[in-house]
């Protein structure tokens, strides 16, 4: 059995994003039989806010079983915008790396497991790997540093573009083992200067025990007073930049006159504040916070149809993993993305696509499906199997290979070149 760190911005309890994947990975080691330490921060996303019952600018420690969490606080505001999305993440590796380099020496980890974003805390990583003699594993949920300036964190500017790529690629370089979460990605990482052979894709995952397709009407429309004969739209996940939330707004806006369409948008982040602002007193849109994780297989199914939106720029940085559950539940799905990208490839025969940011062809597509919506579910199980694609058992399993079972290290120098490589 192995002892691993993973040193990660986000963690379980967070519900949304990256800390619901890294718990999942830290809970199925523990669960393997392997002692886990993790460092982390408070959680605070998908709203950049620091969570009940915990509080900020308070270092706090956890223990259960065989594993122990050290969390550390980090610099906040409620927009954060522009630098405030570097300075959230270097507050975090300034306050962690005292107690990342003490749980390290202490614990001696076989395996230090980095999850970017963010790589901020990288280098305090790699140094302590290397000291102790660990290996150095990254986990690339987001291409971070490219993501910044596609969606206008950061500005567009030479000198900055070239100090933050070089950056990025320094510390890529280093790491022994990378896994991300698909193709695109994977490609990226290998021009970037990372050596092909110390890449695995191991797509987001999901559990398809706790969501299936539900073959009734879903309790939420009684409970949000939706009628059984209108159609509902429906956006589920986090509310940011790289989400492209304002093409459903608009095409609501365009719809307004449907009054059997509705829209309902459930989620938290930093773009949902304009994006309330900008649908106003729009009859046919409402907003709900994230739902309970327990009740999301109900949620879903309250679709008739999942939107799936994503900026032009933005679409092969990340893979979005809420498409997973969007699969799993059975109801249609439209995505927006170009159509040489992986998400338009993977999704192709099994969901509706329109271009990003093409407003008129996602409103279309919507007022096209609703006039559909008598023909009944068709195409559940095509969704379905794709989604078993993506079971969270397996993808689970692929990653431990490819990150802690010691023979993996070696193994992973036979695997195929990255866009041949998709576990799970």
């Amino acid at each position: 059995m192995a002892r691993i760190l993973i040193y990660a911005m986000n963690y379980a309890p967070e519900v949304a994003g990256v800390g619901r994947y890294t718990g999942d990975i830290g809970e199925s080691f523990l669960e393997a039989g392997h002692e886990v330490a993790v460092v982390t921060t408070l959680p605070h996303y998908p709203g950049w806010k620091v969570q009940s019952p915990y509080r900020n600018w308070r270092w706090r420690r956890e223990r259960r079983d065989k594993l122990t969490i050290e969390r550390c606080p980090l610099v906040l505001r409620e927009r954060m915008g522009g630098l405030w999305r570097l300075i959230a993440p270097l507050s975090f590796a300034i306050t962690s790396a005292p107690v990342a380099i003490w749980r390290a020496l202490r614990f001696r980890p076989d395996v230090i497991l980095c999850i970017e974003p963010t790589l901020m805390v990288a280098p305090v990583a790699l140094v302590m790997a290397r000291l102790i003699g660990a290996k150095a594993a990254l986990h690339v949920q987001d291409l971070e540093v490219d993501a910044a300036f596609a969606v206008g964190h950061l500005a567009r500017k030479a000198w900055l573009m070239k100090l933050g790529l070089t950056f990025e690629r320094l510390l890529l370089r280093r790491f022994e083992q990378i896994v991300t979460i698909s193709n695109a990605m994977a490609e990226r990482l290998a021009r970037k200067g990372v050596d092909v052979d110390r890449i695995v894709v191991v797509r987001n995952w999901v559990d398809l025990d706790a969501i299936r397709p539900l073959d009734r009407v879903s309790r939420y429309r009684a409970e949000l007073g939706i009628a059984a004969s209108d159609c509902v739209v429906l956006y589920s996940g986090s509310v940011g930049a790289k989400q492209g939330l304002e093409a459903l707004i608009e095409a609501a806006e365009r719809l307004a006159g449907r009054a059997d369409i509705r829209f309902v948008i459930a989620g938290e982040g930093p773009a949902k504040a304009a994006l309330v602002a900008r649908a106003g007193a729009a009859a046919n849109v409402r907003f709900l916070p994230f739902q309970p994780y327990e009740r999301l297989s109900e949620f879903l199914g309250l679709a008739d149809l999942h939107v799936l939106p994503q900026m032009a720029d933005a679409a092969d940085l990340v893979l979005p993993s809420k498409l997973a559950a969007m699969l799993a539940s059975g109801r249609r799905v439209i995505v927006t993305a170009d159509e040489d990208t992986e998400l338009a490839s993977f999704v192709a025969g099994v969901a509706i696509r329109t271009p990003p940011g093409d407003v008129a062809a996602l409103a279309a597509a919507i007022e096209r499906e609703a006039n559909r919506r008598g023909e009944g579910a068709s195409g559940v199980r095509a969704r379905r199997r794709l989604a078993e694609r993506l079971s969270r058992t397996e993808s689970l399993w692929a990653f431990a290979e490819a990150t802690v079972r010691r023979q993996a290290f070696d193994e992973a120098r036979e695997l195929p070149a990255p866009s041949e490589q998709v576990a799970g």
